[in-house]
């Protein structure tokens, strides 16, 4: 099903883009992203539920020069817009005012579900920072067909999870389809190097999403399923590269051995990467292999595969398999490392879902809305690389590269990238409505707004 064209532009709209959320610290890098970096002219409202707030951002945000040296857009004319994430009402006022809209305000299985609905109803397209498998499902089983029928792309996880995962396999393919090296197969992204902290947005979804399983058995399965956000859908079946901890000293290539711990966004990233896989390859008409039938709802029955435009890939193939591990280096003590991350990472997870210990994590973990000064960001960045084997036996890496803090100035830049593109750049966007993912609902529109943010992404032939 293509998208309408009668709702597809939606330039009766009074805003371009709605930044829900704009007083919280991500949202106040995503404003002045935006105040330097969206074309002049540009209509964007900041919300949020004090308008105090809002007006004191709007100030500080009147008098910052665009970061390249053009006018930039007239932040102090943006209007405010005073609404309840609670309140079904003032969601969907505020979705039809908007042509984008940009949500920080989670955890989103708490705030987030009247929102994301709104838009789907409303045909508005939408961008979130979400990293919780069991919104991103609940999303898909009750958005998915409705924003298909309104031509609204719902795009959740656009900051560090899983907008790096995302592009970096899709570009990687893209590189090596065009140069006729075929579909990927075995692939493993290995975060090589990075540097900053988990915001407070993320721990409390973590918090939120932990008490969810805790308390339902149901829930817990769905959390805990490799293809939790592609059931039913086409995709490629389990294999010893899904979700596995890998902690032994291993090749990802020739020439490339080391140990390797858990990544701790792992297990949500890989699920928006193999969404992304099915949902490419139903619109390149592959029937591919089931994923998990045993989890009910969100598939891609009825899904858009109609003719896809140039901003899109054609599908990873059915060989397709992929996971994502942690570098801690070579040698002799690399093992270690390796299992002490592993360690860590349980003790973290453990103690968070244990009351008594969580408490005294509360008391260390970083609180909804705070984070780190701009003298301790400004040391952030990280490093991902992307190595496939192709199915006819060509080694292909890509890269992806940021000299910011993953979780704060570079998830803001990140989700302001996608809001543009879906915003500005919509005769470059894949054909293509529903509950999306970055790489199948933006594609390359966005690997060059990334760029234009400083975002280093590269692919080539290793042999």
């Amino acid at each position: 099903m293509t998208r309408d064209d009668n709702t597809s532009d939606r330039t009766d709209r009074p805003h371009d883009i709605v930044v829900f959320g704009a007083t919280g610290f991500v949202g106040k890098l995503v404003a002045k992203h935006l105040a330097a970096h969206a074309p002049a002219g540009t209509s964007i409202a900041l919300a949020g539920r004090d308008r105090d707030k809002l007006a004191a951002l709007r100030d500080e945000l009147a008098g910052a020069p665009a970061t390249d040296g053009r006018p930039g857009t007239t932040a102090a004319d943006w209007p405010l817009l005073v609404a309840d994430a609670s309140s079904d009402d003032d969601m969907r006022e505020l979705a039809e005012s908007a042509r984008v809209v940009l949500t920080l305000v989670g955890p989103y299985a708490r705030y987030g579900h009247a929102l994301a609905h709104a838009c789907a109803a409303a045909g508005t397209d939408y961008v979130d920072l979400t990293g919780e498998v069991l919104f991103a499902h609940d999303s898909i089983a009750a958005n998915h067909e409705l924003a298909q029928s309104t031509g609204a792309r719902i795009v959740h996880s656009c900051g560090f999870d899983s907008i790096p995962s995302d592009i970096g396999v899709k570009v990687l393919h893209d590189a090596a389809a065009q140069a006729g090296d075929g579909n990927l197969g075995e692939t493993t992204l290995v975060v090589t190097h990075m540097r900053g902290g988990l915001s407070g947005g993320t721990v409390d979804s973590l918090r939120q999403q932990l008490k969810d399983v805790r308390a339902d058995k149901a829930r817990a399965r769905i959390a805990g399923s490799a293809y939790s956000l592609n059931p039913g859908m086409a995709g490629p079946g389990p294999s010893r590269q899904d979700d596995v901890p890998i902690v032994a000293r291993e090749e990802v290539y020739a020439g490339e051995a080391g140990s390797f711990a858990p990544f701790f966004m792992a297990p949500y990233n890989t699920r928006v990467v193999r969404r992304t896989a099915a949902l490419l390859d139903a619109a390149a008409g592959r029937a591919g292999v089931e994923g998990d039938p045993g989890v009910d709802g969100a598939g891609i029955e009825g899904a858009n595969v109609s003719g896809a435009n140039s901003g899109d890939s054609v599908g990873y193939g059915e060989g397709f398999r992929y996971r994502e591990v942690m570098s801690v280096g070579r040698g002799l003590k690399s093992t270690v490392r390796a299992r002490a991350v592993k360690a860590g990472l349980g003790a973290l997870i453990g103690g968070m879902m244990f009351d008594p210990t969580a408490k005294l994590l509360d008391k260390k973990l970083p609180a909804p809305g705070e984070g780190p000064s701009e003298s301790s960001r400004a040391n952030g960045r990280f490093t991902i690389d992307v190595h496939s084997l192709t199915l006819s036996g060509v080694q292909w890496t890509s890269r992806v590269e940021l000299e910011k803090d993953p979780g704060y100035d570079g998830t803001g830049m990140m989700i302001s990238a996608a809001a543009l593109a879906l915003a500005f750049d919509r005769d470059r966007l894949p054909d293509r409505a529903g509950v999306l993912t970055p790489a199948s609902g933006i594609g390359d529109a966005l690997v060059d707004r990334l760029r234009e943010g400083g975002m280093k992404i590269t692919a080539r032939r290793v042999n």
